[in-house]
């Protein structure tokens, strides 16, 4: 039962390496280390021994993020079930060539490893043998110290010694290893990110004094508000202040938008949903002098109400303050249509702090 456990753990380790091509380039760490650690192992039944322990020492160096590879010396030794003249304890003393494949590099970093070696092993009936070994296992560290991390892990170990049988009836046994240690890098840790690659010098810088990108009359070096939208009056800053919408935007005696209006309205919408700043905007609606006063102020309340609701419609969010001035703000002669036309008009005002 044991084989066949430790053979399924073998398995899945090895179904655990398939990722090793998608290492990545970038180095945090690549010091040497040295790890020192005790064994527990669990005997096989092909040995016809008990559980033992042991100790050992590997030395190693941090490739990538992913990777290590380490020399790793052991001995361990347990006890026969041979009780006679003939009776020695197992003792096995070896080294591997490991790699490690870390799944992450972190605080807690597990991996997956695998390794090759040799071992001499001094057994029952005071034989002794050299043989290979294979190991492969599950583990992780845990970072304490910059220059001190435990580690662990668990290992299948698969020993063959060419047919030195140690009475046992086979040359080939199966033990699991359970190791316990820590790591000790050697010179400080790495610190910061890799630097990023130095800007390619650009030939000739630009002067922004000579730029005007949104057409406004304040160059780009003063210019605080980019992107004004067109049409509108800027302040010394270029930002914007006052946009006066004028021509026939409403049906006759009503507050419903023209197409004219519409189409007009929409390009202003688009202008404010990708204008970086969200100030409040006051919607005014003003009218000529014709009809009574009253009834001007509260159609011209009802038509900046309109053109309100048209913008929010088309994805504004800024706020919109609806008011009606009705006739008590002229900006030309009512005496004439041409005059009267020109006050007919909705403005929208940036309001500022």
């Amino acid at each position: 039962m044991l084989k066949k456990n430790l053979l399924t753990i073998a398995s899945l380790t090895g179904m655990a390496f398939l990722p090793l091509a998608q290492a990545e380039d970038q180095i945090p760490d690549d010091r040497w280390y040295v790890a020192p650690f005790a064994s527990f192992v669990h005997t096989g039944g092909d040995r016809g021994a008990d559980d033992g322990w042991g100790a050992g020492l590997g030395v190693g160096k941090m490739l990538d993020r992913h990777f290590n590879v380490e020399l790793r010396g052991f001995y361990n030794e347990f006890e026969g079930y041979a009780k006679n003249q003939f009776h020695r304890d197992w003792e096995l003393a070896g080294g591997t060539a490991d790699v490690q494949y870390f799944f992450m590099r972190d605080t807690f970093s597990p991996y997956v490893v695998a390794g090759v070696g040799g071992m001499n092993t001094n057994g029952l009936y005071n034989r002794s043998a050299v043989g290979i070994i294979a190991e492969t296992g599950l583990g992780f560290t845990y970072e304490i110290l910059d220059n001190f991390l435990l580690r662990s892990d668990v290992r299948y170990r698969f020993n063959n010694n060419f047919g030195a049988e140690f009475g046992r009836t086979t040359d080939t046994f199966h033990d699991m290893v359970v190791n316990v240690g820590f790591v000790i890098p050697l010179g400080d840790k790495p610190s910061g990110m890799p630097q990023a690659e130095a800007p390619i010098p650009v030939a000739q810088a630009v002067d922004c004094s000579t730029l005007d990108s949104d057409a406004d009359g304040i160059n780009d070096c003063l210019d605080q508000c980019p992107g004004t939208i067109k049409g509108s009056n800027i302040d010394n800053s270029g930002c914007p202040v006052r946009l006066v919408l004028k021509g026939q935007h409403f049906n006759y005696d009503s507050a419903e938008l023209t197409l004219t209006a519409q189409g007009l309205l929409d390009e202003v919408a688009a202008s404010l949903v990708n204008y970086p700043q969200k100030n409040d905007i006051e919607v005014q609606g003003h009218a000529s002098s014709e009809g009574a006063d009253n009834y001007n102020m509260r159609l011209s309340q009802r038509r900046s109400e309109s053109v309100v609701e048209y913008l929010k419609s088309k994805g504004v969010t800024n706020k919109l303050i609806a008011r009606g001035y009705g006739e008590t703000q002229p900006i030309a002669d009512n005496g004439t249509e041409a005059g009267k036309a020109e006050n007919r008009r909705v403005e929208l005002i940036w309001i500022t702090d």
